[in-house]
């Protein structure tokens, strides 16, 4: 008998993209006439001919009802936020199953497609501990919002956002950082606390005099839809007129960007560094096991070769380190005699900044920080001591870590990815006489080094997994503490806030009065005490 030879996986792999090029044309092709029978009236040729903005005559007096998906968004496609939720809330298990299922997902229409979508993401997940809506996907759906209906909706009195999406995904992000009035989504159904994947048949039909008292604002009520996407909703019956987009206009629109959020965007939690879209989700699958292997060989290569030795390894492996400081600091580095050892204060970006620090100057150094987990210590190749949290007992210990050597602190208590800085704790002002501030920035492709939900022992090695991570320090010149102070009515706090001012100017951040507890706060639901040491 003679077999026919199997077909290799590459061919396998262009017949898909074949196939899937042949349904994208047929959909476009279904669109594409869907689009022109709904354009042959006159006034639907003037529309597209014209800007949103000056199509909707939106004011103060005006209720705007618009779809999120069909509209706000800038993109069609729902696939990453259902990947943040099967990554982030999830297992990397569920994310590769719900990346595996996508070819299958293009076959589906709008309506099947979300029902898989949501059966693989949120299956199994605990109702109580889900906050991947509040913490992860804001930060992703802003950068996904047009600056065009932004501006329309802004105009307007109320704003009522209607999607097919749960609820529980988009509320805060609409909510609480676009400031819209109301959101109607889809509820999920659970059993004994725990998401079974379905969401409930019947949509929320409370009609809009039942949500707002003042009923001048239903004189003038306009919808805005998306042409290409059917929308069966009952709160667009309401309308008194409705403004159509399409999405070859959605691509003509332009990002909203962060300095004209209605709210600045500064604490979000989440490991992916990325936007991750299928193309994104299938290289990082691909890198994953490299990535696991190099950060390995780092933390082999730091822990056991000295400074002249590992620094060019580790820069030869991928990593960057830029490191500036004034002339002052090279000078007066070996001729001043001290009792003490410098004090380094950080901006906090991930628990690797006192480590880069160190690498910097080619000189072991002493950290003091919240939060450390036992493996992070045991991996650390400089000394790491976890703070108490209690101010004498702290004071204690960090006096005397200054008088062995150099020590590095990171009064913000906590990390921070935007370009923000927290408040420092003013404890570090009456420890020495010779602070040193340190600005720190970091960039990562892949993943991120810091995680207000996840395991903190992993951190640092999901920094390391990067291909390219990159560490910026800039030195800056001394300040001196509370005791030094010519001016006597200086107090701690004057100089706590110097140096934030002085960090916060020589990298380009914010200054914010934000602490620890606001993060964990906003992204964990607690103080960032109690789970971080269950997770540890």
């Amino acid at each position: 008998m003679v077999f026919s030879k199997p077909p290799s996986f590459p061919k396998l792999v262009l017949f898909l993209c074949r196939l899937l090029r042949k349904h994208y044309r047929d959909q476009k092709g279904l669109q594409r006439s869907l689009s022109n029978a709904h354009s042959v009236a006159p006034e639907h040729k003037l529309q597209n001919q014209t800007s949103l903005s000056q199509r909707v005559k939106s004011s103060k007096n005006t209720t705007m009802i618009f779809n999120v998906e069909g509209t706000l968004l800038k993109s069609s496609s729902l696939f990453p936020y259902f990947m943040l939720v099967a990554f982030e809330a999830g297992s990397l298990i569920r994310a590769f199953v719900l990346l595996a299922l996508y070819p299958l997902l293009c076959f589906l229409n709008h309506e099947q497609s979300l029902k898989v979508m949501v059966m693989v993401s949120f299956f199994g997940l605990k109702k109580k501990s889900f906050r991947v809506g509040s913490s992860v996907l804001p930060k992703y759906f802003l950068e996904d919002v047009g600056a065009e209906v932004f501006e329309v909706l802004k105009r307007a009195k109320v704003n009522y956002a209607v999607t097919d999406m749960p609820q529980i995904m988009v509320e805060s992000f609409l909510s609480d950082y676009l400031e819209i009035d109301f959101v109607t989504g889809r509820d999920l159904k659970t059993v004994c606390g725990y998401y079974v994947g379905l969401m409930q048949e019947n949509k929320n039909t409370t009609s809009l005099e039942d949500k707002y008292e003042d009923a001048n604002i239903f004189q003038n009520v306009i919808g805005l839809k998306n042409i290409d996407v059917s929308v069966q909703h009952p709160l667009f019956s309401h309308c008194k007129e409705a403004v159509m987009v399409s999405e070859v206009e959605k691509l003509k629109w332009t990002i909203l960007a962060k300095e004209r959020y209605p709210k600045p965007l500064i604490f979000h939690d989440g490991r992916l560094a990325f936007r991750p879209s299928p193309l994104a989700m299938l290289a990082m699958f691909i890198w994953f096991p490299f990535g696991s292997i190099l950060s390995i060989i780092r933390i082999c290569i730091a822990l056991s070769l000295p400074y002249n030795i590992s620094t060019p390894l580790l820069a030869y492996s991928g990593m960057k380190l830029e490191l500036s400081r004034p002339n002052s600091h090279l000078v007066s580095g070996n001729t001043e005699s001290k009792t003490k050892g410098s004090l380094y204060v950080c901006n906090h970006r991930t628990l690797l900044d006192p480590l880069f620090l160190s690498f910097g100057l080619v000189k072991p150094l002493a950290a003091v920080t919240y939060s450390l987990s036992r493996m992070s210590e045991f991996l650390s190749p400089i000394r790491t001591v976890p703070l108490t949290r209690n101010r004498e007992k702290d004071r204690e210990m960090m006096d005397k870590l200054l008088n062995q050597g150099d020590l590095v602190v990171c009064p913000e208590g906590t990390t921070c990815r935007e370009p923000y800085l927290l408040r420092l704790s003013p404890l570090f002002t009456e420890l020495s006489d010779d602070i040193v501030p340190v600005g720190i920035n970091t960039n990562v492709s892949m993943f991120h080094g810091t995680t207000a939900s996840g395991l903190k022992c992993l951190d640092p090695i999901f920094f390391l997994m990067n291909p390219t991570p990159s560490y910026t320090v800039q030195i800056l010149d001394k300040i001196c503490g509370v005791s030094s102070c010519n001016d006597n009515q200086s107090s701690r706090f004057d100089v706590a806030n110097r140096v934030q001012c002085e960090l916060g100017e020589a990298l380009g951040f914010e200054c914010t009065m934000l602490t620890r507890k606001d993060k964990y706060m906003i992204l964990a639901g607690n103080e960032g005490v109690v789970s971080t040491e269950k997770k540890q």
